[in-house]
């Protein structure tokens, strides 16, 4: 089996040890999963830190093999937010094997991402996303293995300043602000559902199947973090994406109308969305620092949403 250079970078960069040994049982792990679970290997997705591929069921029905590290704490939490979301919103999760880093997950189709949609149709991105949000959003029951969004990205915010005591890589005042406005935010949630957590173009697809026991969804979300809090921080990694690499002030532009579009399909206050569209952004950047990454459009957005804050 041929693996991507990246994906064995990648692995091995984020879980040292683990991930090299995940790379080198990989081969023989997809080999006895397909065996156990009936499956035929299908196409090859892109792979950046798991490996996923399209398969068919014992049936001839589509589906997506993903792997990761055995008992990853990333699969793990994805299993139980896909659990809760119980096809809602999202892709079902068929069967899962964490102690192996096995999921086995509905595949949509056609599959065409919103961030397919043309800059120029805009709100019709947006109003998939929002139709994917008003599905998700549940309260958590039992929240399990689910972690609380507000510790998640607090613990995010404090690592940063204690290693950044400058302007480096991008303004420290940017992380105080969205530190503080986080607990506002969370302290003022009128009430608590799973988010999704990482709700953006790419990780919303189009879905045209009949799905057997379900209602019918034009479109199902995919890879959600599932985190537990207010559910206006899933209109955060929308405003910034898609293609964040790109700093281009003509998508910058475009975020004005989608607050507004997002405060009126979700009947939430104006100055909520624009405050968790800032916490969000902040927030992707702090993640691109800690892996020495190049800044991003998220930096871009924070900046032009920070006069805007109240």
């Amino acid at each position: 089996m041929e693996l991507p250079a990246e994906l064995t970078r990648n692995a091995v960069a984020a879980w040292g040890e683990d991930g090299r040994a995940f790379i080198e049982r990989l081969p023989e792990q997809v080999a006895t999963l397909v065996r156990e679970w009936s499956l035929t290997l299908a196409q090859p997705y892109p792979m950046s830190f798991h490996w996923v591929c399209a398969v068919r069921l014992p049936d001839g029905g589509p589906a997506v093999l993903k792997l990761g590290p055995p008992g990853s704490p990333h699969l793990r939490q994805q299993a139980a937010t896909l659990r809760h979301f119980d096809g809602r919103g999202a892709v079902r999760l068929l069967a899962h094997d964490v102690a192996r880093g096995a999921l086995l997950l509905e595949r949509a189709v056609p599959g065409t991402p919103v961030s397919a949609v043309p800059p120029e149709l805009d709100v019709v991105a947006t109003a998939a996303i929002i139709t994917v949000v008003r599905r998700l959003h549940r309260p958590p029951g039992d929240r399990g293995e689910l972690p609380d969004l507000l510790q998640n990205r607090r613990q995010s915010f404090v690592d940063h300043l204690a290693c950044h005591p400058g302007d480096d890589p991008f303004p420290r005042r940017l992380v105080t602000r969205a530190l503080g406005l986080l607990q506002e935010l969370c302290a003022s949630a009128s009430q608590e559902v799973v988010v999704h957590g990482d709700l953006h173009h790419d990780n919303v697809l189009r879905s045209s199947s009949s799905r057997s026991g379900a209602e019918p969804d034009p479109w199902l979300a995919i890879d959600p973090h599932g985190v537990v809090g207010d559910p206006g921080a899933d209109v955060g990694a929308m405003l910034y994406n898609p293609a964040l690499a790109r700093r281009d002030p003509a998508l910058v532009r475009l975020v004005p109308a989608r607050i507004e579009q997002l405060a009126d399909g979700l009947a939430l206050p104006l100055q909520r969305v624009i405050a968790w569209g800032f916490v969000e952004a902040v927030v992707s950047e702090v993640w691109t620092a800690e892996e020495r990454g190049p800044l991003t459009r998220a930096l871009d957005v924070a900046l032009a949403l920070e006069p805007q804050l109240s």
